[in-house]
């Protein structure tokens, strides 16, 4: 058993800490944020992720995990002691340190000798020294030996509980063998291989690791709008190329693009650390240069079809970034909710959890209609936007549907249904990727 504290309640401080705690370590949490401590020590979490209140509530009945917001106490017998800070992006898409700087100056007061920083934050390299000299310009006078090191996470949102308890792969950017013993006995339970390099590529990988998946998935999406021209089938091309053991066939589905809180946000971030260092970015800012078209392109269908979108009424489904999360940060809903509504349009929105980040997130949103499930939303629709994979929405009775809605058209931002299926019901069918006869076809 370890003494861990965790420094930060968001998604990758939270559900690490309550993993550690189930697997019998003593873990404290500690945010400056009262409200959010609040509801911790409640039970509750502030956010949606599938299993964490479970784990949570069952780490506090075991008094293995409990919140605070005071350093001293967060701290008192800690041995090791994450940072797992927000880093959000400065305006030039930079990486602002702000918050793991405060941390590190604020830890440092209260910090027991021998102690092991350990920083989760996504970090550009470089930053675990400048936390490194941080602390100790905070400690003074006060005689106190430590060691930061990098540990860069790897959780999916919608899947975190399992990615921590289950990770296909620990990275430790460390150079110090008692720190590398002292994380590699905390991990044990957890799996056997740890992969140990400098911290320098320890905090570079994180960032390489997003950039891979972002670049995969802005391929395939500029590679859809080419089979859209040729006639092509991006469905059967993706089955072609993912079945070459060299490629694979993980991130290869087409759509209306990605966000989150990391790709976007990391691959703005290379660009920056590439320019600081006098290294073309042109190759990263492309990425996310795709990401934006492919938005652009899929509302271009709904304009394309309609012409004047005054009046008319649209119903989408899916607001969330990804199933399984109530996460709104650069969600292409949002982007899409932004034109349609410029262009005069009406929305009837739902989505399974994240209807009340939406409210508080949606500029003006008392001024849209938030439906209780995807058939509410269709009442009276002009047309249907799937924007996000749900998998409710999977097995949606269209023949319903149809019903409801005053315009049988699907736009499908995800290619989760069946054109032919959708053409014998009387659907116009719009997705990624599909050759352009066909869509003719299916609207004749």
């Amino acid at each position: 058993m370890k003494q861990v504290t965790i420094i930060g309640t968001g998604y990758v401080g939270l559900v690490t800490g309550a993993c550690l705690a189930e697997m019998g370590n003593q873990v404290t949490c500690l945010d400056v944020d009262d409200e959010k401590i609040t509801q911790l020590n409640s039970g509750k979490v502030p956010f949606f992720e599938p299993g964490l209140e479970e784990l949570v509530k069952r780490g506090r009945l075991a008094k293995r995990l409990c919140f605070t917001t005071s350093y001293e106490d967060a701290l008192k017998g800690a041995e090791l002691c994450f940072l797992a800070l927000p880093t959000p992006s400065n305006e030039d898409g930079s990486c602002d340190y702000r918050y793991v700087f405060a941390a590190a100056q604020k830890l440092a007061k209260h910090i027991d000798d021998g102690v092991l920083i350990i920083n989760k934050s996504t970090i550009p390299v470089g930053t675990t020294e400048k936390v490194r000299k941080k602390i100790r310009e905070a400690l003074a006078d006060r005689a106190v030996e430590f060691d930061v090191v990098s540990n860069p996470e790897f959780l999916q949102e919608g899947s975190a509980i399992y990615n921590c308890m289950n990770p296909d792969r620990i990275i430790l950017g460390v150079e110090n063998p008692r720190s590398q013993k002292l994380l590699e006995q905390l991990y044990a339970p957890f799996i056997e291989k740890i992969q140990v390099m400098d911290i320098a590529s320890a905090e570079l990988a994180k960032y390489a690791a997003n950039a891979m998946l972002a670049t995969r998935l802005s391929f395939m999406n500029h590679l859809s709008g080419l089979c859209e021209k040729v006639g092509a089938d991006i469905d059967q091309v993706r089955r072609a190329i993912g079945s070459d053991p060299r490629i694979g066939d993980k991130y290869l589905q087409p759509g209306i693009g990605f966000g989150g809180s990391c790709l976007p946000k990391d691959v703005d971030a290379l660009c920056a650390i590439a320019q600081e260092h006098g290294h073309s970015s042109d190759f990263f800012r492309m990425i996310l240069e795709v990401n934006e078209e492919q938005k652009r392109a899929f509302f271009e269908k709904i304009e394309g079809h309609f012409g004047d979108l005054s009046n008319l009424t649209f119903a989408i489904w899916g607001l969330s970034f990804k199933p399984n999360t109530d996460d709104l940060r650069q969600a292409p809903s949002l982007t899409l909710i932004s034109m349609l509504r410029e262009k005069g349009a009406n929305l009837r929105l739902f989505d399974p959890i994240a209807i009340d980040q939406a409210k508080k997130q949606i500029e003006n949103a008392s001024e849209l209609t938030f439906c209780v499930d995807e058939y509410d939303a269709a009442q009276g629709a002009d047309a249907i936007l799937l924007i996000t994979e749900w998998p409710e929405f999977q097995s949606v009775d269209f023949q319903k549907i149809g019903s409801l809605v005053r315009n049988k058209v699907v736009f499908d931002g995800r290619n989760l249904y069946s054109s032919s299926e959708l053409e014998q019901l009387g659907f116009e069918y719009y997705c990624i990727g599909k050759p352009a006869k066909q869509v003719l076809e299916w609207s004749i």
